[in-house]
């Protein structure tokens, strides 16, 4: 796997030259390789840096020594997050082998500690995740003003889509964005919830009127619950308005959700509705659909539990929106790395202890280190 550091090579510097103590580069592999090691704030960067500086001496030129948590903090908060998003996505088509009908899930996640003094805004940041190749392929920020239907057409143009299967939750099931996914060649599973009130309401008349084309059930077993999904898929679109105007619309899809806790003996039923446009294959569906929750408990729980990304209180310039690139460049090396059998937890560890370990997770040649 190449190593990350050398698609940020034209990174502009925000410093004005004569401030510019500290080599752009060593900032951010210093940065890189302290997350990797369970920093968590711009205190721990210095601190890892201050720990591990004999070490760092040995292959960095540390002109100015080591950066301190004010150079981190001013440095991350003025670099361009655009600029610093297309590195990370060119960085991950390097790595990335997306498969024929990959599912690609496209989610936001809030960073609850991100509001500002005197302002209600939250930093809420979209991403893409590769359920088969375990990635996060990229993400993008939500504008203050604005909301996910705004980010999710810019995150997916910065993105290779072709061959995959997109899903969507229910604020991007819009018309615009099917034909976007569309255009770049892939299918859609877009969820459809009552923000699409009339469309809504026309699928759920159709599973009422119509007869279902293909019908799926499986049921898994674990965690201390059962879990049994019925998939049904209709391809009859008669009763959908201006379906025409949906690209590529082949089907509408109802998942009914059956979960059985052991221990409370609580059953908890739900139903939700897609549309699609992949071919009436209720087995397939199926499996797609509940490929999407891995963005859920393989992205945004790790980033919580894995990375304290909750708990962060970065809030000035664009400091949150670069230190949350900065965790995903880490899960992403963290999960490509599959010779230590443990946990995101017990990886970070490991790297922070054992140095060769890292350097092996950065792909990192201490002669070539560029």
């Amino acid at each position: 796997m190449d190593n990350p550091l050398k698609y940020f090579s034209e990174l502009r510097d925000p410093r004005v030259e004569r401030n510019r103590e500290h080599l752009l580069e060593e900032i951010l592999l210093i940065a890189i390789a302290s997350v990797l090691s369970g920093a968590e704030s711009w205190n721990d960067m210095a601190d890892y840096g201050e720990d591990k500086r004999e070490w760092l001496q040995t292959f960095l030129t540390l002109p100015g020594g080591i950066p301190s948590h004010d150079t981190f903090n001013r440095v991350f908060q003025a670099l361009d997050p655009e600029e610093m998003e297309r590195g990370f996505a060119a960085w991950v088509s390097s790595i990335a082998k997306l498969t024929a009908g990959e599912v690609v899930a496209i989610d936001g996640k809030t960073l609850c500690g991100t509001r500002e003094a005197g302002k209600k805004a939250l930093v809420h940041m979209v991403s893409a995740w590769a359920s088969a190749n375990n990635l996060v392929l990229g993400q993008r920020k939500v504008d203050e003003k604005s909301n996910e239907i705004t980010a999710i057409p810019k995150l997916l143009n910065a993105l290779e889509l072709a061959g995959t299967v997109v899903t969507v939750d229910a604020m991007g099931c819009q018309r615009e964005i099917a034909s976007l996914i569309v255009e770049k060649k892939a299918d859609y599973v877009l969820a459809v919830k009552d923000n699409q009130g009339l469309l809504a309401e026309q699928v759920r008349d159709s599973f009422l009127l119509l007869n279902a084309d293909a019908v799926s059930e499986e049921i898994d077993c674990g965690h201390g619950r059962v879990e049994q999904r019925k998939c049904s898929v209709i391809a009859d679109l008669s009763l959908i308005e201006k379906a025409a105007e949906w690209a590529s619309l082949q089907g509408l899809v109802r998942i009914e959700s059956e979960r059985y806790h052991k221990v409370s003996g609580k059953v908890e039923r739900e139903i939700r509705y897609y549309i699609t446009s992949l071919r009436p294959d209720a087995a397939r569906l199926n499996t797609v659909v509940r490929q999407h929750w891995g963005i859920e408990n393989k992205l945004h729980w790790v980033l919580d539990v894995g990375f304290g990304e909750d708990l962060d209180r970065k809030r000035a310039g664009d400091a949150a929106q670069n230190f949350s690139l900065l965790n995903r460049i880490a899960l992403n090396l963290l999960k490509q790395e599959t010779t230590f059998k443990r946990g995101i937890r017990s990886k970070r560890l490991k790297a922070a202890r054992n140095q060769p370990y890292l350097l092996k997770l950065l792909e990192f040649d201490m002669r070539r280190p560029w």
